[in-house]
């Protein structure tokens, strides 16, 4: 056997070792850290902030209220058939990433990304109690004792209540946030909340403490697609070689002669959370996060070299600054046809629901006619079409409408006569936010035109009874007669 060859006790593939970024301070990392703040400030915060809509609905700005089917967010009710304001967000979502990636690459999973997001909290919860790259490295490959059991404890159990916080932020998104905190303590809230929280905490206790950058190389598919979205424009972080080239180690606080910026000192590996080493090139593992530039800066600050060794570049400009020129308008990598053209559709979508939001109706009115039978005789020859007719109130409070019919020329016919199934009056009280059914007749006088013909067309017209601005809808539909 050569001995090349794999033995049958030869593992597959290496075992991971874990990653200790070592901490660092600059205008990236700064960046990353009021993001951090202001997005799991949103998230944890935002289903205790009360929206007063009056007694009949909820008083949670936001509200996915999916017993009731309807989701609030703040002076916004959107209802189930108006999802397509859902789907529009969602594409507005998907062409956001496409804009961003093209122009600055994976600029959002370093940033915004909620794997980073927590992977980073973790991190600096594991900093907090275990110390910075050396004492975290020396503790994992130190046997178990004492030191080593009491802190991973302290550690896991600050991980499992952010997760434990997470999954709990999470239901509360779905019923009124103070009620089910209260169910939750009591012991009287749904087994779906309870199982919910538990799955919400034990996937952020293991994507953020244990998984790590492994979700983003292999769970995540955006890495892959990423490469689609970015050019030669693309702004990316790159580490510039023909500056920093060839490399070698400071000699007694000067650079020898004929040696490059770079001084090999690892800062840039030793503080990137994927834990990749960005002077090897482009790599699927990189999020953009920008901290090996705060590394690789504060380095050059040091030796007295200009920063910019590793930085945000377009690799259009690459020629140029190996020429040694400065490139002075960055806009034009951002400003072309390809995000021009992203943006345009992104804010086409957003421009089109806003104008939905406000062109809706506080009323939606459906007719729906009986076809079995299509039309009854009655004992005096008069001929009665049935309907369902449904009313959805969108007010937030209750509204009283009439319900009339009309030729599609808006002229009433005297031969016909409109009741409600169960009362009095032609006028329906529908409560607020509130689908009400109703089944409505519609007769017409025996030898009249509606009577004696196969199908008339008609318009069944809803109409609010009072108000500042009365909402008024109609619904066409059909009268039936004798052949």
């Amino acid at each position: 056997m050569s001995s090349t060859e794999p033995t049958d006790d030869a593992p597959l593939y290496e075992a991971r070792e874990p990653i200790f970024p070592k901490r660092i301070s600059g205008k990236f990392r700064n960046l990353k850290w009021i993001l951090m703040a202001l997005m799991l400030g949103i998230y944890y915060i935002t289903p205790w902030i009360r929206w007063d809509r009056g007694p009949a609905l909820p008083d949670q700005a936001v509200l996915l209220d999916l017993a009731n089917r309807r989701f609030f967010f703040f002076g916004l009710e959107i209802w189930p058939h108006e999802f397509y304001f859902v789907a529009g967000l969602l594409i507005m979502a998907g062409l956001g990433l496409f804009l961003f990636t093209s122009a600055l690459g994976r600029v959002w999973c370093g940033y915004a990304c909620p794997q980073t997001v927590w992977t980073d909290l973790f991190i600096l919860v594991e900093r907090w109690v275990e110390g910075d790259r050396n004492n975290r490295i020396r503790l994992h490959r130190q046997k178990w004792n004492a030191e080593k059991i009491r802190k991973n404890l302290t550690k896991w159990t600050l991980w499992l209540l952010i997760g434990l916080a997470t999954g709990g932020a999470w239901v509360f998104y779905f019923t009124d946030a103070p009620t089910l905190l209260g169910d939750l303590f009591t012991g009287d809230a749904s087994p779906i909340a309870y199982t919910t929280i538990a799955v919400a905490t034990a996937t952020t206790f293991a994507f953020g403490g244990f998984a790590r950058e492994q979700m983003c190389i292999y769970a995540c598919p955006w890495p892959r697609i990423q490469a689609a979205m970015m050019d030669e424009d693309t702004i990316t972080i790159a580490y510039r070689e023909w500056r920093g080239e060839p490399r070698g180690k400071l000699h007694k606080g000067q650079v020898p002669e004929g040696q490059g910026d770079c001084i090999d000192c690892q800062a840039c590996f030793n503080v990137c959370p994927m834990g990749i080493d960005i002077r090897n090139g482009q790599q699927l593992e990189c999020i953009t996060c920008g901290l090996c530039i705060d590394a690789c800066d504060e380095i050059m600050d040091r030796i007295g070299k200009p920063r910019g060794l590793v930085g945000y570049m377009a690799l259009k400009d690459e020629a140029s600054e190996r020429a040694g020129n400065k490139v002075v308008n960055i806009w034009k990598h951002v400003l072309r046809p390809r995000t021009l053209v992203y943006f345009t559709l992104w804010a086409g979508f957003g421009i089109a629901l806003v104008v939905a939001l406000f062109l809706r109706s506080p009323l939606d009115f459906n007719v729906t006619p009986n076809r079995d039978p299509l039309y009854v005789m009655q004992g005096d020859g008069t001929i009665r079409n049935i309907y369902t007719m449904r009313i959805r109130n969108k007010h937030g409070e209750e509204v009283t409408y009439r319900i009339s019919a009309t030729t599609p020329d808006g002229e009433a016919d005297p031969s016909l006569t409109l009741s409600l199934e169960g009362q009095e009056g032609d006028t329906v009280t529908v409560p607020a936010d509130q689908l009400y059914n109703q089944r409505l007749y519609l007769e017409a006088a025996p030898q009249s035109d509606l009577a004696t013909t196969k199908r008339t067309d008609i318009d069944i017209w809803v109409e609010q009874v009072g108000g500042e601005v009365p909402v008024r809808d109609s619904v066409g539909t059909v009268f039936n007669g004798k052949e």
